[in-house]
């Protein structure tokens, strides 16, 4: 056995070398920033150099869009509508700015295999112009996958108008992935404002370039589109955690950082698909990767539909980081599909949302 290891390390250079004439069709992915929390999402994961994905951010706001990181293709939606001020709040503007300028939307996802929408719920242009976002994508074949956050408790107005806009991205999404802000509040509390929002960026903008970069690149094992596919088209409601470890516990460490992570206060029990990211440094081994996998997965669905994919990073050497994108989970925050919320339903008689608070 000795011999066969020494054998297989020594023709790794030479294989890793060869070139194949066979290549696969050539996957789209386009990664979509709605809105302003969308746009910075959008701006930290061009930072991050991700490879192999077409960025747009959209905006009804000129003023925002100004600011959007360099080599990110801006699109101004509905500049007859709010002549580029924003919506102001509202997401039926924002859903008529994204109507207004349906074909421009079109052209960006035209051709693609799988569509990341990034946005914050409960403003105007990310709550409204999401869901116009997603159904045009579904509508050309795409796999859509919406990266979502949602608002503090004390916005209560807000909290409404997300879990509506949350309920419409689930009509034309094959997965939506949340992330609530009020554990934020939990897991950096001390931090200032504009670094804990930093922090759900980064999370989501981790979870995209890792699985864009197994999808697309060489890694020590890939994820490729097929992958996708099967966790994310029947995943419904979702979540991100990420999680890191260090030394000679770093297995048993980042995955106990990835449960008690969690950007939505979901339980894995019952979970029915995930993805797991993995990164490590060249000390990376088989048996740390798969033995971090089962521990994050050992109280899911028995039929849970499982895949992972690592990748090694030089600088770390001695460190692991898991990003787990977990779906099929259930958490009070979120209404069922095709359930209202019980705000919901008074508005619909009449009621303001003041009269509602």
């Amino acid at each position: 056995m000795e011999d066969l290891v020494k054998s297989a390390i020594s023709s790794s250079a030479s294989t890793q070398s060869a070139s194949t004439a066979f290549q696969d069709e050539e996957i789209k992915i386009c990664v979509i920033g709605v809105g302003g929390g969308g746009n910075n999402t959008l701006s930290r994961l061009k930072q991050l150099g991700v490879k192999g994905a077409k960025l747009f951010a959209l905006n009804s706001d000129v003023k925002h869009l100004s600011i959007v990181s360099q080599g990110i293709t801006k699109i101004l939606i509905g500049k007859s509508i709010t002549r580029g001020l924003g919506c102001g709040g509202y997401p039926e503007v924002g859903r008529k700015c994204a109507e207004v300028d349906r074909k421009a939307i079109e052209e960006a996802v035209s051709g693609a295999h799988l569509v990341f929408i990034c946005a914050g719920m409960g403003g105007g242009t990310g709550t409204g112009a999401a869901p116009v976002v997603a159904q045009i994508a579904k509508e050309q074949g795409a796999i859509v996958i919406a990266m979502v956050s949602f608002p503090f408790a004390l916005e209560r107005a807000r909290l409404m108008r997300a879990e509506e806009g949350i309920a419409n991205l689930r009509e034309y999404s094959d997965s939506v992935i949340i992330l609530d802000n009020n554990r934020l509040v939990e897991l950096v509390p001390n931090l200032p404002m504009n670094q804990a929002f930093l922090v759900a960026d980064e999370i989501l903008a981790k979870a995209i370039d890792g699985l864009v970069f197994t999808i697309t690149q060489p890694s020590l094992v890939n994820i490729d589109f097929a992958d996708v596919k099967a966790v994310m088209s029947a995943g419904d409601v979702g979540m991100i955690a990420v999680g890191t470890g260090k030394g000679i516990n770093k297995v048993e460490e980042t995955v106990e950082s990835v449960k008690n992570n969690r950007l939505l206060d979901v339980d894995f029990a019952g979970a029915k698909g995930a993805i797991i990211h993995i990164a490590g440094g060249a000390d990376l081994t088989l048996g740390d990767a798969i033995r971090a996998g089962e521990l994050i997965t050992d109280e899911m669905d028995p039929h849970a539909s499982v895949k992972w994919g690592a990748r090694i990073v030089p600088d770390y050497q001695g460190k692991l980081e898991v990003t787990a994108i977990v779906t099929g989970v259930s958490s009070p925050q979120i209404t069922g599909r095709g359930h209202s919320h019980p705000k919901a339903a008074q508005k619909e008689k009449g009621l303001s949302d003041i009269e509602m608070l």
